[in-house]
């Protein structure tokens, strides 16, 4: 995996660009969040350079002069980094860090960076590596400019081949090792999903750092990493939470999604984004106390289109509103946007409305069954009693007649109980 270890935190500058179509507001707010970005990539940020421009220059990004101005204040603050708030081409870092003589970072490599620093089991770290290596082949240019030259000398004069490509050459065989070991990884999902199917799934989807692991935690006693920081969970959490004596519920908890989130990225972490694809219920979870949580909601929507897994059934879960400075909102925002719960996961505050939505769902995904027995089949019964939800049962002759409610799980099971009853004739269930 390509990253390094600061023991000292750099000192970076953030820079922005506004463009046709965008304000100064929404551009300081994406570079609120870059600068969260950086702090949690272990930077200390300088300053921060913002700059207007119809169109962004092909050369520099934000222009030759401007990028000597940067360079000037890089050079008079003593920075080690300057960090760009949207992509560069490799020709623009290459033009921008000769001139500035520092490294240069774009948003997608910062992301990458911080991955890569949180990425814990063998799945995440593959899929970090191969976002990495993604990344990175477009851009050696500049980061193995020393090797290439074209190989000579007696004997072997000729065509060669520079360092160069040999370099890529090599990436991309590991690309292609990376891709075969995710797609192994991905096939040992879908068989521990199929050992699944029968259990109703609820995941856990939202902007990073909005309380999804700490709302794990509460419902399940997880112990999940919760921390104060962007990206802290990268793998994703599948815990069981008893609802109630009859009802089990999988909660699933995964990555967070962010703005301008590097396509490579959701392309590397698909496996992982696959477990949220086979739930039967998405909990967006939304962090309230920001002025920001609509386009939060916003970013969160498209990925999910994106990834095609925008035709679930959704509960909007507003997290963190002890920290809100405005309640009046609550009631406007839970008229418009139903079906919608408001916690605080951290205080435990109305966790028991969120778990009677979720119980309230997951009931109306159970299955109902009619189930006929012989009269003589009393142990089953008690047997029913603890599986299901029993509406009715009707004594008739010499059977019984029993109305159900189970959960898909339960039902199966149910299925199989009575299938295995001696007298199977006398037997009907639907």
């Amino acid at each position: 995996m390509i990253y390094t270890e600061q023991k000292n935190k750099e000192r970076a500058i953030v820079v922005g660009l506004i463009r046709a179509g965008q304000s100064r507001k929404q551009v300081e707010e994406y570079l609120d969040e870059l600068e969260l970005l950086a702090d949690t990539a272990g930077a200390e940020i300088l300053e921060r350079v913002v700059q207007d421009r119809d169109r962004i220059d092909p050369a520099f990004m934000i222009g030759r002069g401007k990028a000597r101005e940067l360079a000037e204040t890089a050079k008079y603050l003593d920075a080690d980094l300057i960090i760009f708030d949207d992509d560069l081409s490799p020709a623009q870092v290459k033009n921008i860090e000769e001139l500035c003589k520092i490294k240069i970072v774009d948003r997608s490599g910062l992301i990458l960076d911080i991955f890569a620093s949180h990425a814990r089991t063998r799945e995440a770290r593959t899929q970090v590596e191969l976002a990495q290596l993604k990344y990175f082949l477009p851009r050696l240019t500049r980061q193995w400019t020393h090797l290439s030259r074209q190989v000579g000398g007696i004997g072997v004069r000729g065509p060669g081949e520079t360092q160069l490509e040999v370099d890529r050459r090599m990436i991309r065989k590991r690309i292609a090792l990376l891709e075969s070991e995710l797609e192994k990884i991905a096939r040992q999902r879908t068989l521990r999903r199929k050992n699944r199917r029968n259990v109703f799934k609820a995941a856990l989807v939202g902007y990073t750092n909005v309380g999804k692991s700490t709302i794990l935690n509460s419902l399940t006693n997880a112990e999940a990493l919760v921390k104060d920081q962007l990206f802290a969970t990268l793998d994703s959490t599948i815990r069981s939470m008893d609802l109630s004596n009859r009802n089990k519920v999988l909660l699933i908890d995964t990555v967070g999604f962010i703005r301008k989130l590097p396509h490579h990225l959701v392309a590397s972490f698909k496996s992982t984004l696959e477990e949220v694809s086979d739930a039967d219920l998405l909990l967006h979870v939304i962090d309230i106390s920001l002025p920001e949580f609509r386009e939060q909601m916003s970013v969160v929507d498209s990925v999910l289109s994106e990834l095609k897994i925008n035709n679930r059934p959704v509960l909007k879960v507003f997290n963190k509103i002890d920290l809100l400075e405005d309640p009046s909102i609550m009631p406007y925002i839970r008229q418009t946007e139903q079906p919608c719960v408001f916690i605080s996961a951290q205080r435990g505050i109305y966790l028991d409305e969120l778990e009677k939505h979720i119980l309230t769902l997951a009931e109306q995904h159970s299955k109902q069954i009619r189930i006929i027995l012989p009269l003589d089949q009393t142990k089953i019964l008690s047997q029913l009693h603890n599986m299901a939800e029993i509406s009715t049962i009707e004594y008739q002759d010499d059977k019984t007649i029993v109305h159900l409610t189970a959960s898909p799980v339960n039902a199966s099971k149910i299925n199989r109980l009575v299938n295995n009853i001696k007298f199977k004739d006398e037997y009907t269930g639907s």
